[in-house]
């Protein structure tokens, strides 16, 4: 029997736990999804559960389950009945990114992860924009994040690609990374310890499955060849799914990502940390630095202390955000509204059955 600690559980959940009918609570952690069905680990046992009937009325989004959450379940999965899902425990953090399109929701990528390796590859996969995304969403879910340059057996580049994004997202650790070679594999394996849970996220191709097949030392996960004409890969990885390390410590792998839309502003300023600190010296507290009179960032920019295309990068990324966030406003007031009709129309209905008028 193992431990719950070493799938990651401690006291920020442990605080949540309420013993119901005097029985104990049975957490479990979500180690991958099934359509209907959640793949579970307890401490006892490996099973399957699905959620309550009351779960599948009052859960929706985001707030379903997905990967890495921790559930309580009614009792310990069996082979041949799984268990019902009664609670899902509040996230201690969630990588999210905005869904594929101009919809307003929200997807939850990983739960109560740790540590986030932005994977890109070296043959041609390799982005700073793309980075700066992925790196500012992890910053935002309370992770710590990192950057694993994979195939560095194809490029030359790596130490300059190395360098470059180490400028560019300061407090970040950069690894570079080859599975044929070994390389970089000792470095990655260092970063996660006992209990911790570590996803791997960017875009197809990259060779997540491959870097997590060589950690754990077994094929657990499907690969795929790259498109010579053009370096993309396909998207074998098609679900979430956590894996356990030998020496301790998860893995959570994910399927490529075309698309990183930003759902706020949160860790665009730890991203972009040169123009978060020269904002403090802007005339005007809410400047966007885009004409602004007396604007510090633009005034830098000018000099050359700020790359021009980096600011225009910034004011992107800002746009974005704001734009997902007013429209998830217009979404959640919408809701509420629904909602709010919903309890009126029972009310009046509730009135007529007791014979008293509207």
């Amino acid at each position: 029997m193992r431990g719950l600690s070493a799938l990651g559980f401690g006291p920020f959940f442990e605080r949540q736990l309420q013993p119901s009918n005097g029985d104990a609570p049975i957490p479990a952690r979500v180690a991958a999804q099934h359509r209907d069905l959640y793949e579970v680990w307890t401490e006892r046992r490996d099973g399957a559960a699905q959620l309550s009937g009351r779960m599948r009325q009052t859960l929706a989004g985001e707030r379903l389950p997905c990967v890495g959450d921790w559930v309580i379940l009614n009792s310990e999965p069996t082979p041949d009945r799984a268990a019902q899902i009664e609670r899902v425990l509040a996230r201690r953090t969630a990588f999210t990114r905005g869904v594929a399109g101009r919809q307003s929701g929200i997807q939850t990528v990983a739960a109560n992860v740790d540590l986030v390796f932005v994977v890109c590859g070296l043959d041609g996969d390799f982005n700073l924009r793309r980075i700066e995304r992925f790196v500012a969403r992890i910053w935002a879910s309370g992770a710590q994040p990192f950057v694993a340059l994979n195939k560095s057996d194809v490029s030359d580049a790596g130490g300059a690609c190395a360098a470059e994004v180490a400028r560019r997202c300061p407090g970040v650790v950069v690894l570079a990374t080859s599975v044929p070679l070994g390389e970089g594999l000792s470095a990655l394996l260092a970063c996660i310890r006992d209990g911790q849970t570590a996803a791997f996220v960017g875009s197809s191709g990259v060779g997540k499955s491959s870097l997590i097949n060589a950690l754990t030392g077994e094929d657990r996960m499907r690969t795929g060849e790259v498109r010579r004409s053009d370096d993309r890969g396909r998207h074998v990885t098609t679900h979430r799914q956590l894996v356990a390390l030998p020496q301790g410590g998860l893995l959570l792998d994910t399927p490529g990502m075309r698309e990183l839309q930003l759902i706020d502003d949160d860790g665009l300023d730890a991203v972009f940390a040169d123009i978060a600190a020269l904002s403090a010296q802007c005339r005007f507290r809410d400047c966007r630095h885009d004409g602004e009179p007396g604007c510090a960032v633009e005034e830098a920019a000018r000099r050359g202390q700020i790359p021009a295309e980096r600011l225009e990068h910034y004011r992107r990324l800002e746009r974005e955000a704001e734009a997902n966030e007013r429209r998830r406003d217009v979404r959640m007031r919408r809701q509420e509204g629904r909602r709010w009709g919903q309890l009126c129309r029972e009310a009046a209905r509730l009135r007529r059955l007791k014979g008293r008028p509207d």
